[in-house]
């Protein structure tokens, strides 16, 4: 028998051996490996603590219900969740994508924290490793300038946000609504955005900003902006930055005795540690959120209670990343297959039920979904916007020396 002949059995003695070993491997395949990056430390810890309870239970029910079905293997497969700390660091958050893929060998990842914090710069590792990121908590126009091929996005509209303190305000009484309002949000390409929406923004409403101003993020002197807020006799403050730096500003505001009728916090001010760190401090402070346990919706009443017997406080944010693993398991079980690609395109093609309610991607890969308000009374986070769904009105806050 010549060279080439024994080439060629080779070849095939190689082929059929992999081709038998296939129902093999199939059968023996009996999980799916799921991998996150979260801010379990660091100034983003408090959101990363909801994030990663919010994963864990996504992961129970859905294994609790038998796992999930892949058409491909025959049968159904339990999910399992590594999650990685990036400690709040965008360097990091990469590192934790390459360790997800290199050495958990993941098949899938679900979103991180923060845009630029964590989730743009894991995107776009995961871009070059071709896997496919399932993700949320980043601002929609950042994300899209980058065109990406292997991920999604679940996040609210950025002006629709930006809009709600107004649309607040106007369903108020003519003469509590605020007078002299103000901008304050942190020296990030995020903060800049936000700021200059809300001077577009309001003037649509008939309102116009006495001031707006950037902060230095980390720092625990704000007594410039304080003073002139008092100066200026400022009686309504829009702030968006940290959780630490939002806190550290309150904190100030008391001890300069800036009293403002009307304080709505963006990012930093609705984390469940927000109330565990100013206590009373916190009561009347207005914040953002992504969902509500008042939502109308399948499970929503169920997974809010679960959290406040489980942290004994509310959430507004664990409906949204619980929903994002809901879609991303539905996603699954339609493509029939493990490959991220076929997952991908699976999310883009498909209407979702969750405990945010139906969700439906755009060709864009982008599902948008309502940014709530919410005010701090007594510990927890009130719904007051939708006005559909909100069960009370914007309380104003009294002076500082008039709270209990």
């Amino acid at each position: 028998m010549n060279i080439a002949w024994r080439n060629r059995l080779a070849i095939v003695f190689v082929s059929m051996i992999m081709t038998s070993a296939l129902p093999s491997l199939a059968k023996d395949r009996s999980e799916i490996i799921i991998g996150t990056h979260l801010p379990l430390t660091g100034e983003l810890s408090g959101a990363g603590r909801e994030q990663k309870w919010s994963y864990e239970e996504a992961v129970k029910d859905v294994n609790a219900s038998g796992g999930i079905f892949i058409k491909e293997f025959g049968k159904n497969l339990q999910v399992r969740l590594i999650i990685v700390d990036d400690e709040s660091n965008p360097a990091k958050a990469s590192r934790a994508v390459e360790r997800l893929i290199d050495f958990h060998k993941v098949d899938m990842l679900l979103s991180g924290f923060g845009g630029i914090h964590g989730v743009i710069p894991a995107c776009i590792t995961a871009e070059k490793y071709k896997k496919y990121y399932h993700a949320s908590i980043s601002l929609v126009p950042d994300w899209l300038k980058h065109k990406f091929q292997w991920s999604t996005l679940f996040f609210f509209d950025l002006e629709q946000s930006v809009s709600v303190p107004f649309q607040l305000w106007n369903s108020m009484p003519r003469d509590n609504r605020p007078k002299k309002p103000a901008v304050l949000t942190e020296n990030t390409p995020d903060g800049r955005l936000f700021a200059d929406l809300f001077q577009t923004v309001s003037k649509t409403y008939g309102y116009r900003l006495i001031f707006s101003e950037t902060l230095r993020s980390g720092t625990n002197d704000h007594s410039v902006q304080i003073q002139k807020s008092k100066t200026l006799g400022v009686d309504a403050i829009l702030f968006f930055s940290s959780e630490k730096d939002s806190i550290s500003f309150i904190r100030q505001m008391k001890q300069n005795d800036l009293n403002v009728a009307y304080f709505h916090g963006w990012k930093g001010a609705w984390a469940g540690n927000f109330w565990n760190e100013l206590g009373k401090d916190a009561q009347f402070i207005l914040c953002d959120g992504f969902w509500s346990m008042d939502f109308p919706f399948p499970g929503a009443r169920d997974l809010g209670e679960r959290y406040l017997r489980h942290f004994g406080e509310t959430s507004v944010s664990v409906g949204c990343t619980y929903a994002l693993a809901q879609i991303l398991w539905q996603a699954i079980e339609k493509a029939g297959t493990l490959d991220g690609k076929k997952v991908r395109d699976a999310v883009l093609g498909s209407r979702f039920e969750t405990v945010m309610g139906p969700v439906k991607y755009q060709s864009n890969g982008v599902a948008i979904f309502v940014n709530t308000a919410n005010q701090w009374i007594d510990g927890k986070q009130e719904l007051v916007y939708p006005f559909k769904w909100a069960k009370k009105p914007v309380i104003s806050a009294p002076p500082w020396d008039e709270r209990l």
